[in-house]
């Protein structure tokens, strides 16, 4: 990607120096690895390298920690202590912080066009970075929950781990792989400015889990086509994309898709336990927004 000496957005918090951890009621810690049994109980299988990689399937770049909560039947901890500390990093590092201020900026500047243009205001998330653990308005989480959106906080949440994660254990490497996840949890905060998010959780109380799950999907999936749409903007206005970077977006949905990753951790796939949908169906709509780049092609909820 074209990004480096673009407009960089202020909105980012920078917590990594701040070390964060479950208090008295929590469970020992109350982040989403001391969840993982619940976890196996709820999808029926056993094993915590297999529960960690099935956490992954319901909490991987979710727009909405809190609907990973309700989906598992979690509690948040009662307390949680937070020692806070100096940002210590190196030169790659400092250059992924550039990164990511650039990306969200794009965002920003792609997102307030296109609402304006509906006569609605787009109003700005943060985007915090946090080490290991961190405590947001949805509750506390680990790194192992991913990249996530909180609607509570309107904020943004990630560990620079994940892109490591990426790269390697799901074989997405690539800037603009990394541009996708965080493109994907903003189209979860688009959807919150919207009403999406809200109509949908309150449809889901009412439904069995299968269903509630199958909303769910369409959920994640509109989120992957705004992370197209943005893509298609930021190319066609600033021209930011570069050969190869929409093979490493479709990568990246792809590696991401609950049937891959079932698939990884059991050698087999339960379409019902789906809440992100599969690598054909995210791939397919991170595709329709970057081909389009109109929002109102990403209605997934009409199929």
């Amino acid at each position: 990607m074209d990004w480096e000496g673009r407009r960089k957005s202020d909105n980012v918090e920078d917590e990594r120096g701040t070390e964060f951890s479950g208090g008295a009621g929590s469970g020992g810690g109350g982040g989403m690895l001391n969840l993982l049994p619940m976890a196996v109980k709820f999808l029926g299988f056993k094993g915590t390298v297999v529960a960690a990689v099935l956490v992954g399937i319901f909490a991987l770049m979710t727009g909405n920690l809190g609907s990973v909560l309700s989906v598992l039947g979690l509690h948040q901890p009662a307390q949680v202590s937070k020692k806070a500390g100096p940002v210590r990093q190196n030169a790659a590092e400092e250059k992924q912080v550039d990164f990511v201020k650039v990306i969200l900026a794009d965002t920003e500047d792609t997102w307030q066009e296109l609402l304006s243009k509906k006569g609605k205001t787009y109003e700005k998330p943060r985007l915090v970075l946090f080490r290991n653990a961190v405590q947001s308005a949805c509750g506390f989480a680990e790194s192992a929950t991913g990249p996530f959106y909180c609607p509570g906080d309107r904020k943004v949440y990630l560990d620079f781990s994940f892109f490591d994660e990426l790269a390697h254990r799901f074989k997405a490497p690539g800037d603009f792989a990394q541009a996708y996840v965080i493109a994907h949890e903003i189209g979860h905060h688009v959807q919150t400015l919207l009403g999406i998010s809200g109509k949908v959780q309150t449809a889901r109380r009412q439904m069995s889990k299968t269903d509630s799950n199958k909303l769910l999907v369409k959920l994640e999936l509109q989120a992957d086509c705004f992370a197209g749409v943005w893509a298609y903007h930021a190319d066609s206005q600033r021209k930011m994309l570069e050969a190869g970077d929409v093979e490493e977006g479709l990568a990246a949905a792809s590696a991401v898709g609950d049937d891959t990753l079932q698939r990884q951790a059991q050698g087999r796939v339960v379409p019902d336990s789906f809440t992100h949908g599969s690598a054909a169906q995210r791939t397919q709509w991170f595709k329709t927004g970057l081909e389009s780049g109109d929002m109102d092609k990403c209605n997934t909820f009409a199929n």
